[in-house]
This record gives structure tokens, C-alpha cells and sequence, in this order.
């Protein structure tokens, strides 16, 4: 199955996933802020946080050995898949031991870390958190045996998988907070559902994937094991580097601030993390796919299709920016909760300027990891989480609740402007001028649209409900689509996706056309 028909089917799949997950997700928050309260709902993206701090202990020997992969992959060489998948087995149950470790280590921080729990006890904290752990630790024992899929570029079995748990594990939990109101049982539902997912997925790969299962595997050679190793020393650099530029604001927050205000916030990035994961579908859809087309095709071509999905991304970050920016804290002030969980504007604009250049980073990671690329900008992710770091806690210290994201905003934005340099002369072998002018041209339009935007929702929303809200998300839809196509409607990106969509139009008029004919 080619990549463009592989990347569509993990991107219907993925959508399906996140639209579900999207609805499930937020019908259990909102019970949970019924039934719960902040300090509690802080708790949860806390722990989360930590321990996306924790699985530091990964250090990218994941995106390693799935680079490793592609190739043995496109040629069906069983006997190498084998020796990888060995090589990643025992990889991360060492890792799974760290973890563990270190988790355990932490529980005395724990009262520093959280000094305001508003009536929850230290007890009741370490036993939150352990549960948090075990679900980490566990998921290690089976993450492997995704990426012989992944690298198949067959991840829809991963989302549906995810999908079908994400469903039983949310409607079992709005029943345990309508029932029982406890917390505790909350934890404990998700744990005991993601154990028995984590079962399913051991016995469903050695059914899918018989040969893994073989005593005889051969030893990787030194060349091998030297290109892995060597490209996990790089994503070292880049794993410490991220955790500390995305995974320390609750932290953050929670120590200079109080833990309730990490789930007054984690309000406005839930709703932004839904958004990012549907864009990220098609993103991710398609890394696998970067994968073989580095392997195979010309460097004209990888940098006619980078573009491509570049385009894409900018176009659906930019929609989602503006439409965020204007419409985000009125859904959830006046439509969903109250005034007591807002935040201010500057900080909304903050996060989704973030969001934004996000986007950006995404495509060029994406292509980065297909491409093998580890080692030539190791040393930037580190970079990165120093400014972000020492940025934050002076800003949350002098200018409140915003200094946090202008960490993020600077530090991110570093990346945005080295990346491109390095892509465009190790796989392209060109300047990156035209992708930065390119940057300025997506970028003008999405902050055009969102000036212009401003007069119009202070008429439209007057009075803020669902029909003045429901009108201003059409009105945005329109004038933001219809601007992006009027600017770029005659670029080759363009051009390239009206093709694909035209002929994909053209066969369902034809199967159809057929099916009506009875043919």
C-alpha cells in the first residue's frame, strides 16, 4: 500500500480517535469540576507533568530505533526487525526500571513541590501519585511493540486502540464521580482499564507479529548498534532539553503560585490540545511516510513535499490561532464554566502564539526524525530549556501567571529559526531564505485576519451565547479560509493538494456513478 493511501487511513483513523477523545474528554472534566474542585484537577495536570519529567529516562531511544527501522521495513528483512525489536524490548524494560526508580525517589519532594492542597493530605497525595507511576512504569512493558506498526506507517491500530480504551476508561469514571465522588476511585478506574489495555496489546502483536515471538534472533553488528547508540547520545540532548522547556510550567506554576491554578489553566490548553491533536494527525500520519521518502526518492522531491505539508500546517495552526485568540475565553467563561476560570488575554495570547509557532517546530521535528537528523542540532533542545527556565521563574516572579509562557514563547522560537537552517542544507542542500520568507507570508495573513477580526466579534458577540458564538465561529471559518486561498491559491503547495483533492473527488463520483448503475 503506497504512502499516500497508508497516511490516509492513519488520518481517518486519527480523526475518528480525536474526535471521540475530544468529546469523551471534555464530558469528563466537566463532571469532574461538578463533582471535584480545582485543587484536585491541578493535582491530576500535575502529576501529569511530573511525570512527562520522568520519562526523561527514555532519552529517545524510541525515535532512535524507529529511524532504525524504516529501512529493514522497506525491505521486508524479518531477520533484522527481529534483532531491532530485541534490541528495543530490552531497552525499555531497563527503562521502565529507571523510572520506577526515580519515581520512588521523588515521593519525599512531594510536600515541598505542593504546598497549598487545600485539604488534601500527604497521604493522599504519594497514594495519587503512585498511581500515576505504575501507570507510566507499565505502559513500557508493551510502548515497543508499537513501532514495527508505526514504521509500517500502519498507526491507525495504535489510535484505535487508544480510541476504544479512551471510551470504556472515560464513561467508567463519569460513573465513579457521579457515584462515588472520589477521587481515589477515579485514579484507580483509568489504571485498571489501561492494565487491561496494555494486556490486549501484548497478546494482539504476538498474534499480528508471530515471527517477534522467536528465540533465534541474531545479533545487531558493532555498525548497527554504533549508529543507534550514536543517535541516541544526540536525542539525549534533545529529550533533557524538551522536559525542561515543556514539561516544568505546572511545576512552575504550582511552587510560586498555588496547584488550582495549574487547573484553571489546564482549562484553555485542554481545548488547545484537542485542537493541536487533530492537525498533529495528519502531521503524524505522515512521519513514517517522510521515512521511506527519504529512503527513496530525490532530495527535488523531499523538499516539493516537505513544502506540502508545511503548507498544510501553517494554513490549520493559523485557523485554529485566530479562532482560539478571539473565541477561547469566552467558551469557557461565559458558555461552559464562569468568570473564576479565566485568565487574562495576555496570557491566552501568549500560549497560542506558542500554539502557533508549534506548529512550525512540528513539520521540521517530523522530517528531522524521518531524516535520521539527531546529531547536528543536539545541543539547542538544552539551550532551549535553560532560557526557558531561568525566563519562566523570572517571570513568574515579576509580572505573574504571563512570565511562565514568555519563557516558553522565546525559548520555542529558537527553534523555529535554527531548524530550518539545518534541514535546508543537510537534506536539501539549499538555502532555508525561501522557507523564512515563506514564514513571514503565512504569518502576515493569520495576524491580518485576526486585527481585522476584532471589530467583528465585539459586534457580532455583543451578548455572548451559544447563537452569537455559534455566528462568530462561521464568520471566522469564512473570512480566515477564503483570505489563505485568496493569498496562496496559485502556489505549487496549493495546487498539489486541489489535485489530490479533485482526483479523490473524481473516483467517489465515479464509484458512486458505478454503484447507482449497479457495476
Amino acid at each position: 500500500m503506497g504512502r499516500v493511501r497508508q497516511a490516509e487511513k492513519n488520518i481517518f483513523f486519527g480523526y475518528i480517535s480525536n474526535f471521540i477523545i475530544m468529546i469523551t474528554g471534555f464530558l469528563q472534566r466537566t463532571v469532574f469540576i461538578m463533582v471535584l474542585d480545582e485543587t484536585l484537577l491541578g493535582v491530576n495536570s500535575l502529576y501529569t507533568d511530573i511525570l512527562s519529567v520522568l520519562s526523561l529516562a527514555e532519552l529517545g531511544i524510541g525515535s532512535a530505533l524507529n529511524y532504525s527501522l524504516y529501512k529493514p521495513v522497506a525491505d521486508n528483512d524479518q531477520e533484522k526487525i527481529k534483532s531491532y525489536m530485541r534490541l528495543y524490548k530490552r531497552a525499555y524494560l531497563a527503562i521502565a526500571g529507571v523510572i520506577a526508580a526515580v519515581g520512588i525517589a521523588l515521593i519525599p519532594l512531594l510536600p515541598y513541590l505542593i504546598k497549598d492542597s487545600k485539604g488534601v493530605t500527604g497521604e493522599e497525595l504519594v497514594i495519587y501519585y503512585l498511581i500515576f507511576l505504575f501507570n507510566t512504569v507499565s505502559t513500557y512493558f508493551v510502548a515497543y511493540k508499537y513501532s514495527l506498526a508505526n514504521a509500517q506507517q500502519r498507526g491507525y491500530i495504535q489510535t484505535n486502540i487508544a480510541t476504544i480504551t479512551k471510551i470504556v476508561t472515560v464513561l467508567a469514571q463519569i460513573i465513579i464521580l457521579l457515584v462515588a465522588k472520589n477521587f481515589l476511585l477515579f485514579l484507580l478506574t483509568q489504571s485498571a482499564m489501561e492494565l487491561l489495555q496494555k494486556i490486549f496489546v501484548s497478546i494482539y502483536f504476538n498474534r499480528l507479529y508471530p515471527y517477534l515471538k522467536d528465540r533465534n534472533v541474531k545479533k545487531l553488528d558493532k555498525e548497527e548498534t554504533d549508529v543507534v547508540a550514536t543517535k541516541t547520545k544526540a536525542l539525549i540532548f534533545h529529550k533533557v532539553g524538551d522536559v525542561a522547556r515543556l514539561s516544568t510550567d505546572s511545576i512552575i506554576i504550582t511552587y510560586f503560585m498555588d496547584v488550582a491554578q495549574v487547573g484553571i489553566v489546564g482549562n484553555y490548553t485542554l481545548f488547545i490540545t484537542y485542537a493541536a491533536n487533530f492537525v498533529g494527525v495528519i502531521l503524524n500520519s505522515v512521519i513514517s511516510g517522510f521515512g521511506n521518502l527519504v529512503a527513496t526518492e530525490s532530495k527535488e522531491k523531499q523538499h516539493a513535499m516537505f513544502k506540502v505539508y508545511r503548507f498544510i500546517d501553517c494554513w490549520m495552526y493559523g485557523f485554529v490561532s485566530v479562532g482560539f485568540w478571539l473565541l477561547l475565553t469566552p467558551l469557557i467563561t461565559q458558555i461552559w464554566l464562569d468568570e473564576s476560570w479565566g485568565v487574562g488575554q495576555i496570557v491566552v495570547t501568549l500560549i497560542l502564539v506558542d500554539f502557533y509557532f508549534k506548529g512550525g517546530r512540528a513539520v521540521l521535528m517530523n522530517f528531522k526524525i524521518a531524516a535520521g537528523l539527531f546529531e547536528q542540532d543536539k545541543y539547542l533542545p538544552l539551550i532551549q530549556g535553560v532560557v526557558n527556565l531561568i525566563l519562566s521563574i523570572a517571570g513568574i516572579k515579576y509580572i505573574g501567571l504571563a512570565g511562565v509562557y514568555v519563557g516558553t514563547v522565546v525559548s520555542g522560537l529558537m527553534a523555529n529559526f535554527i531548524r530550518p537552517v539545518i534541514i535546508y542544507r543537510e537534506c536539501f542542500a539549499r538555502s532555508a531564505w525561501s522557507y523564512f520568507k515563506d514564514s513571514f507570508k503565512y504569518l502576515g495573513v493569520v495576524v491580518g485576519v485576526a486585527l481585522l477580526m476584532i471589530p467583528v466579534k465585539n459586534f457580532v458577540m455583543g451578548e455572548t451565547n451559544l447563537v452569537t458564538f455559534a455566528v462568530m465561529v462561521m464568520i471566522i471559518t469564512l473570512i480566515y479560509n477564503g483570505t489563505f486561498y485568496l493569498f496562496f491559491r496559485k502556489t505549487q503547495e496549493f495546487e498539489y493538494l486541489w489535485a489530490l483533492l479533485t482526483k479523490k473527488l473524481s473516483f467517489l463520483r465515479r464509484f458512486s456513478n458505478g454503484a447507482g448503475n449497479g457495476k
